[in-house]
């Protein structure tokens, strides 16, 4: 469990930030905003570890939205991309490409 007690800083990469401005769903755009805003907050909501380094929160709206992110120790998120339900192989495959490329992040 992560502490939460001081917020979390949420960071994007360029993949992730041209998927999110690219969707033509105002609506999911605006659910996927909100939904960092709360992991700003602490609140990470459905979310799971899918392997190592790489974890995914679920958003349940249209095709279901997935956001893939990494850890950098207990206060800092690094979202690396996104997609939906029926480009999870493909989106995940992308993430774990750019995680990485970035490596430790230090």
């Amino acid at each position: 469990m992560k502490d939460n007690s001081g917020g979390i800083r949420v960071l994007q990469t360029a993949t992730f930030a041209t998927w999110l401005d690219g969707l033509r769903d105002p609506i999911a755009q605006a659910r996927i905003a909100l939904r960092i805003r709360r992991v700003e907050l602490g609140n990470l909501g459905d979310w799971k570890q899918l392997d190592g380094r790489v974890f995914e929160l679920r958003i349940h709206h249209g095709p279901g939205y997935r956001l893939y992110f990494a850890w950098h120790g207990a206060q800092l998120v690094l979202l690396l991309a996104g997609g939906d339900k029926s480009s999870q192989r493909r989106d995940l495959a992308a993430a774990r490409v750019l995680l990485h490329r970035i490596g430790d992040l230090t």
